[in-house]
């Protein structure tokens, strides 16, 4: 799944370790996250949206699921 959790995250001068703390995760989390191996939990999508002031829809790109519907 497609994310701009990379591109919020430099936005905001962040290393993935500075996010993976703040929301509660390892660094690896977000790395796999970041290149699409791993498609984060509800709960820690939501930490990840609410931590940069942003809906789930707007930190995830959920066209995928969509189009299977």
């Amino acid at each position: 799944m497609r994310t701009r959790i990379r591109e919020l995250r430099r936005e905001r001068k962040l290393s993935q370790a500075e996010l993976a703390e703040a929301v509660g995760t390892t660094r690896q989390t977000i790395t796999s996250i970041e290149v699409e191996k791993y498609t984060a939990s509800l709960p820690l999508a939501y930490k990840i949206a609410r931590y940069f002031g942003l809906a789930i829809e707007d930190v995830f790109d959920f066209s995928e699921i969509d189009e299977e519907l």
